[in-house]
């Protein structure tokens, strides 16, 4: 065994080549598909996560594409936040009664269908006309949680009025601090269930795309633009029937913050550098809930977090779109788990396009999971159907290859369905 092995804490698990990224679908390009309103697509051809990619390259604007599908700098430790999964590998059992299955189970007390919740993401409704209130929609007629970010482009109060489960709603901490408490008091009005608080957004990591693109909600009128909009004629229709096209949560909410000429300046300088574990304290005093911490990426800040009462934790670099050079969520997850995987639920984002990919993190200790891009590949491809169509997909996945591994209970799931020194191991 290589020295370089020893150091990463693997026996026989290697980070795999480029050549090695797989992709699964190879077809051209689909063309717009359309339906009346109220009717369901019939998407039993979107097979896997990367066909919905594909439709969903196809029909959003490139600027919207390319935040959600890129990472900051090299982009490499967003590759490896997918690549890494694949060299992990399974046993499989036969003969074993693979009746009554079942992936129930329970995210901070709340059951769910499967445990997975949808990723607070910016920008959302900017894949798909009021995107936030799509995605809450499908998430809840499937049966798992639904987290709004800050940087949503629908408002809490958008989505709390066009649904009826409680959702999650995710903070970013603002130097304006009578604007994040007002958020806070807006989340419990609109009965959020959880606050997910994000903790590695102090500063902004460079994502070269959403520089060179101009990245802004909505596009701004450039030549470039204007061309790129036209082959875009779906998702034009569709932001000219809604009048959320800008971030709701701020305009009209945060001090000097009455229109979009405004925002950009505001947002550029609000993200709070000094967060530090001493605000932990005072917004879990200000919630009053359940509390996630998101963005945890090694033993010494979960152990902080538990000891701040954070209620799970979120094993986290922001889906490669901070760090560029940190290691891969699954990579991190062992010495998580380690660490605090007995004190308090351990969740698992960045990296996750399959249901393999959440019984794998599951059996080396993950209890929770959450999705970003992959549910944003549905929207930006079908809308609400496209998100329904990518839990399905999930769902199908995980389940069947739980019972490739002998099992029909994820809770009796655990390593040994794993196939030993194909996984990463606690460093420490």
């Amino acid at each position: 065994m290589a020295d370089s092995d020893k150091v990463r804490g693997f026996r026989l698990w290697k980070r795999p080549s480029e050549k090695q990224k797989c992709r699964t679908a190879t077809e051209s390009e689909p063309t717009n598909q359309t339906k009346g309103k109220g009717q369901m697509r019939d998407l039993s051809k979107m097979t896997c996560i990367e066909d919905l990619r594909r439709v969903a390259k196809f029909k959003m604007p490139k600027m919207f594409y390319d935040y959600i599908d890129s990472g900051s700098w090299t982009q490499h430790t967003y590759r490896a936040n997918t690549t890494d999964f694949a060299p992990i590998e399974f046993r499989q059992r036969v003969l074993v009664n693979m009746e009554g299955r079942s992936l129930e189970s329970e995210m901070i007390g709340q059951k769910v269908k499967m445990p997975l919740a949808i990723a607070p993401t910016g920008f959302t409704g900017m894949a798909w006309a009021d995107g936030e209130i799509h995605a809450a929609r499908a998430a809840e007629k499937f049966g798992v949680p639904f987290s709004l970010s800050t940087m949503s482009i629908c408002s809490i109060e958008d989505v709390a009025e066009n649904t009826s489960a409680p959702f999650w709603f995710q903070l970013y901490v603002m130097r304006d601090r009578e604007f994040m408490e007002n958020l806070i008091k807006r989340a419990q009005d609109a009965k959020c269930s959880a606050l997910i608080l994000t903790a590695d957004l102090q500063v902004l990591g460079q994502r070269h795309k959403d520089i060179k693109n101009g990245l802004s909600a909505p596009p701004k009128p450039t030549i470039m633009n204007c061309i790129n909009l036209a082959t875009k004629w779906e998702w034009c229709w569709n932001m000219l029937h809604t009048e959320r096209r800008t971030f709701r949560n701020i305009v009209g909410h945060a001090k000097n913050v009455g229109d979009l000429s405004s925002l950009s300046s505001w947002t550029s300088e609000q993200f709070d550098p000094r967060l530090s574990w001493d605000d932990v304290a005072r917004i879990k005093d200000l919630w009053g809930g359940k509390l996630i911490i998101k963005g945890i990426m090694e033993p010494e800040d979960a152990e902080l977090a538990v000891k701040h009462g954070a209620d799970a934790i979120v094993v986290s670099n922001h889906g490669g779109r901070q760090l560029d050079g940190a290691p891969s969520t699954i990579d991190a997850l062992p010495d998580v788990v380690q660490a605090v995987g007995s004190q308090t639920e351990v969740w698992l984002d960045s990296g996750i396009r399959s249901g393999q990919d959440m019984l794998k993190a599951w059996a080396m200790g993950a209890r929770g999971f959450l999705t970003g891009r992959a549910f944003l590949y549905g929207l930006g491809a079908y809308g609400e159907d496209g998100v329904r169509r990518a839990l399905e997909i999930m769902y199908n996945e995980m389940d069947v290859t739980m019972a490739f591994t002998g099992h029909r209970n994820l809770s009796e799931v655990d390593k040994n369905i794993l196939v030993e020194g194909t996984y990463p191991l606690p460093r420490r």
